[in-house]
């Protein structure tokens, strides 16, 4: 067997890529068809609002996490209104405080695409660290705040994740705690391939996750 061009394999990975989507597309419809008003559910990584939106036409309340101010403004002119709609412009850790957010390095010439890539997390693949091009932030504990969200909540019908390498201590820290018990769905976009040093640490998180909860529980497969 002969080993595999770059050619071919970026084919590969683009073809997997868009099996995922398309997998993450059908997930998402048999999500929104079973929300009701009486739920409540998580966006973190709002971006510009194209999960959020589609959740609060449900009826659920939406809690919608976004960091980057761009991203924000564009998210909050598109369901800002939303009665049912409450939006947070801050980052999601394990702890509460300020955090640095860092920015794609062809931001400038993209803001609109470039604003996907923000992230809180050092290491990652085509991201600006210097301190002139970074952001500081508010950071909300989501562990606090899923606890304070049960307190009127019976339980949380979804979550969805897409932090940019940030969600590696959070998922770390919600399987600690046992706070998958209490969300009936939780997806998430993991980044290994953007944080090389994070590998070997998001290789075990999936196989402590799969030792505990099956993918209709814990989804780490979203995107």
């Amino acid at each position: 067997m002969t080993n595999k061009t770059e050619e071919e394999k970026k084919v590969l990975r683009r073809a997997e890529r868009n099996l995922r989507n398309s997998h993450a597309k059908g997930l998402m419809q048999g999500i929104l068809s079973m929300l009701t008003s009486r739920d409540v559910v998580f966006d973190c990584g709002a971006n510009v609002g194209d999960v959020t939106e589609p959740l609060a036409q449900t009826g659920a309340h939406v809690h919608a996490f976004e960091p980057d101010p761009h991203a924000f403004r564009k998210l909050q002119k598109r369901v800002g209104d939303l009665p049912n709609v409450t939006l947070h412009n801050t980052a999601v850790g394990t702890t509460a405080g300020h955090i640095r957010l860092m920015r794609a390095l062809n931001f400038d010439d993209d803001p609109n695409n470039g604003s996907v890539k923000s992230t809180t997390t050092l290491g990652g693949r085509n991201i600006n660290e210097e301190d002139r091009d970074s952001i500081k932030v508010p950071l909300i504990s989501l562990p606090d705040f899923i606890g304070a969200t049960l307190r009127d909540y019976e339980y949380i019908a979804f979550l969805k994740m897409d932090i940019e390498g940030a969600e590696l201590d959070l998922l770390e820290l919600m399987l600690s705690q046992n706070l998958f018990d209490q969300i009936n769905l939780t997806v998430a976009e993991t980044h290994e391939s953007k944080f090389k040093a994070l590998r070997s640490r998001f290789k075990k998180l999936r196989e402590d996750v799969s030792a505990v909860h099956p993918i209709t529980k814990v989804n780490l497969e979203w995107i």
